[in-house]
C-alpha cells in the first residue's frame, strides 16, 4: 500500500462540478492499493499516517502530528500510484490493486481510519474527480508498506 501524503492548507474533491469534501489544514491522501496488499498493510500505513510528524512546533522543527493539532485528512483513492515506467512510455498497472479487490480494501482502509481520533472525508472510489490543494511548504512525504 502506498500513500502520497501532502500537507495542505486546504484540499478539494470535485465530482462532476460539485464539491464532495473540503479540509482546510491536514493531509491530502492519496490512496495506492497494490495487487497483494491486506489487512496489516492498512494497519501499518494508518499508523503511520496518524503518527506522521511533520507539523512544526514552537521551536519550528517538525514535530506534531495531524492529531496533535486536531487537523483533517482527505483521503482519495488513486491505483496509478502503483503505475510501473520501467519498459517504454506506455504505464504498467500490472501491480496496480482492480475492481472489487481494491473497492474492499478502500473501503477498509476507511473502516479503520474510523476508530482513530482523526477527523477524515474522502473522495469517490472510481470516480473521476477533480483534486485541488494549496501544499503547505511543500511537504510531501511517501508512506509505502512494501518497502520501508
Amino acid at each position: 500500500m502506498r500513500l502520497l501524503v501532502q500537507r495542505v492548507i486546504e484540499a478539494k474533491v470535485d465530482i462532476d462540478g460539485s464539491t464532495k469534501s473540503k479540509i482546510n489544514d491536514g493531509f491530502l491522501v492519496l490512496l495506492g492499493i497494490h495487487k497483494d496488499d491486506n489487512e496489516s498493510d492498512i494497519e501499518y500505513c494508518i499508523r503511520k499516517l496518524i503518527n506522521l510528524r511533520i507539523f512544526s512546533d514552537e521551536d519550528d522543527k517538525l514535530n506534531l502530528s495531524i492529531r496533535d493539532l486536531n487537523y483533517e485528512i482527505l483521503l482519495v483513492s488513486q491505483f496509478t500510484l502503483y503505475a510501473s515506467t520501467k519498459k517504454g512510455n506506455r504505464p504498467s498497472f500490472d501491480k496496480c490493486a482492480k475492481g472489487d479487490f481494491a473497492r474492499n480494501l478502500y473501503e477498509d482502509f476507511i473502516e479503520k481510519l474510523k476508530n482513530e481520533d482523526v477527523a477524515f472525508q474522502t473522495g469517490e472510489f472510481g470516480s473521476d474527480m477533480k483534486v485541488s490543494l494549496i501544499n503547505d511548504g511543500p511537504v510531501t512525504i511517501i508512506i509505502d508498506s512494501r518497502s520501508e
